[in-house]
Order: C-alpha cells, then sequence, then structure tokens
C-alpha cells in the first residue's frame, strides 16, 4: 500500500539532482532490504485481517434474512471496497517485497497502479457516502421517498469519481529500473510529482475530512435541536392523563430513534479511524515530497511503517462492524 500513490517518495527529495538523483549521493542507503522480516510479517497479518475481516462481513450481510436496509448497503460497498484493498494493494505489496523485482512489464504496471488507486479512493468515497447518507436520515426522519434512489446516487457517484480521479496514474506509473533493479515506477520530474501528491492529498483526505466534519456538524446539531424540542414539550405538559398522552406521542415523534443513533455512532467511529490511520500516511509522504524529511535510512524504514497503517483502516473496519453487531445487520433505511 506504500507504493500505490506515492511510490517511495524518497527518491523525490532533491530538485537539484532530478528525479533519481538521490541515488548516487545516497549510493550507501538500501531502498529495498531493511526490516524485509518484520515488513513481511506485518503484511501477511494485515493481508489476513483484511481479507478474512471483510469477507466475513460481505458473507453475513448476503446471508441475513431481514430486511435490506440503506445502512447495510452501505457497509456491503465500504467492506467490498476494503476487500479489494487486500487483495489489489496489499497482496501486491506482498509479493513484490518478495521478489523485490517487477517481474510482470509495463502494462500490468499501469493496471496494477490504477486498479489500487480506484480502491483506495472507493475505500474513502464510500465513507463519504454513508456520511452524507447518516446525515440525511437523522435530519429528515420521514423522508422515505426516493431514500435509496439517493443511496444508490450516492454509492455510484463514489465509484465513478475513485475511477476517474485515478486515470492519470495510467500515466504516471511504468516499468523503471531502480538501483539497478527493475520496479513499478513513476517517471515524472520533481515539480510534477509534488503536483499529483498535493492533489492527492487533498482529494483523497481534505475535502472527504471536510464533508465528514460537515455532515457530523450538522447531525449533532439536529439531534441537540430535537432533543430539547423534546424536552420542552415534557417539561410544560400538564399532569392530566391525555395531555401526558399526546406529549408521549409528540415524544415518540420527535426523539430520533435509538438504532439510528447507534448507526450514526458507528459512522463516527468508522470516520475517526479513518482519520487515524491516513493522517500520518498522508502528511508524512506530502513532507518527504517536499523535502522536509531527509533521505535517510531511518527515516525510509520509519515511512514503511507509518505507510503501512493506510490498509490497517481497512482491516479495522470489519472489527468496528462487530463491535456494533448486535443489530447493525438489521438496521434502519
Amino acid at each position: 500500500m506504500d507504493e500505490v500513490l506515492c511510490g517511495n517518495c524518497s527518491f523525490y527529495l532533491d530538485e537539484n539532482d532530478g528525479l533519481y538523483g538521490n541515488q548516487t549521493k545516497n549510493a550507501t542507503i538500501n531502498k529495498f532490504y531493511f526490516y524485509q522480516s518484520a515488513q513481511l510479517v506485518v503484511l501477511w497479518m494485515l493481508l489476513v485481517a483484511i481479507v478474512a475481516g471483510n469477507a466475513t462481513v460481505i458473507l453475513a450481510l448476503l446471508l441475513t434474512k431481514t430486511r435490506k436496509s440503506r445502512m447495510n448497503f452501505f457497509i456491503m460497498h465500504l467492506a467490498i471496497a476494503d476487500l479489494w484493498v487486500g487483495l489489489i494493494s496489499v497482496l501486491p505489496d506482498l509479493i513484490q517485497r518478495i521478489t523485490i523485482s517487477w517481474l510482470a512489464g509495463s502494462i500490468a504496471c499501469k493496471l496494477m497502479k490504477y486498479l489500487q488507486g480506484v480502491v483506495t479512493y472507493s475505500s474513502t468515497y464510500v465513507l463519504v457516502a454513508l456520511s452524507i447518507d447518516r446525515c440525511d436520515a437523522i435530519t429528515h426522519p420521514m423522508n422515505f421517498t426516493g431514500s435509496w434512489r439517493r443511496a444508490r446516487a450516492l454509492i455510484f457517484g463514489a465509484w465513478l469519481l475513485s475511477f476517474i480521479f485515478c486515470i492519470p496514474m495510467l500515466v504516471l506509473f511504468d516499468e523503471a529500473d531502480i538501483q539497478g533493479t527493475p520496479q513499478c515506477w513513476s517517471g515524472i520530474n520533481v515539480t510534477q510529482w509534488r503536483i499529483w501528491m498535493t492533489s492527492v492529498f487533498i482529494s483523497l483526505f481534505v475535502v472527504p475530512a471536510l464533508v465528514i466534519s460537515a455532515c457530523y456538524g450538522v447531525i449533532v446539531i439536529t439531534i441537540r435541536h430535537k432533543s430539547r424540542r423534546v424536552l420542552g414539550k415534557r417539561t410544560t405538559a400538564t399532569r392530566t392523563y391525555s395531555d401526558d398522552l399526546e406529549s408521549r406521542r409528540a415524544s415518540s415523534r420527535g426523539i430520533i430513534p435509538k438504532a439510528k443513533i447507534k448507526t450514526v455512532k458507528m459512522t463516527f467511529v468508522i470516520v475517526f479511524v479513518f482519520v487515524l490511520c491516513w493522517s500520518p500516511y498522508m502528511i508524512f509522504d506530502l513532507l518527504q515530497v517536499y523535502g522536509y524529511v531527509p533521505d535517510t535510512q531511518a527515516n525510509i524504514a520509519i515511512a514503511s511503517l507509518i505507510q503501512s497503517l493506510a490498509p490497517l483502516n481497512s482491516a479495522a473496519n470489519p472489527v468496528i462492524y462487530f463491535i456494533f453487531s448486535n443489530r447493525i445487520f438489521v438496521s434502519l433505511r
């Protein structure tokens, strides 16, 4: 996963040296053979966790006999995207760390990088779509008309944007000789690479984070407003049976169902883990690209560790689902 969007950014730090200038200046730095056993163990653990966890979620959703819900629909697509992260991103990375060299040729390199980018974007954008849907479910709890149509449109838009935004990767990546070893790498200059990584940072992290934050801001305000309104009705209600009955009916119309609140809490946890896993990866790679991280053996090792946090997000999501699983597969519209 650490080479999906950035390759190894340490090659692009010194603009005066050209694209691969640091190879000569830092010839003693080993770009490939360092902590190899530890990296393989981590990748194997991630692969098993991602594939087993998300496959279990998908199977559970397919086998459930309850009424299909919008929440389940979004979780299904998020689990599918995360499963592909394991199969298309982590597995090829694992294979390449074993073989070291890229042996599949130029076309396979371009196609693999493109698909890796697509599943990475889709995992993020499906989460954005889920947040928008939960915002709509809280702000318009009684609006059933067109809710499924909007949900499908959100998912379609998430996957479509993922395929579109990753088109440049078909041009950026190709087979190249790196330190005498064939690799699936990018051949653009430093300025172009910085522009690309900045655009990735904005489109894959900043914009989704802002949209999700806005959704949860609206959700919190809506819940607080409805809670105060219901509390006000209870406070001013008389003690007579008829008035008390009417107050309870008003409360039942105003209070947001606990199951719906629970799905919002689950989505919030998923978003929190997403930010926790992705922010170190994106920030560190961006700092590398702009030359703020010295190109040393220690920093390359740190980069590999930090960049492993990104696929950890796809392994953590199934755990979150099952923490909330007592009703999660019987959830809401």
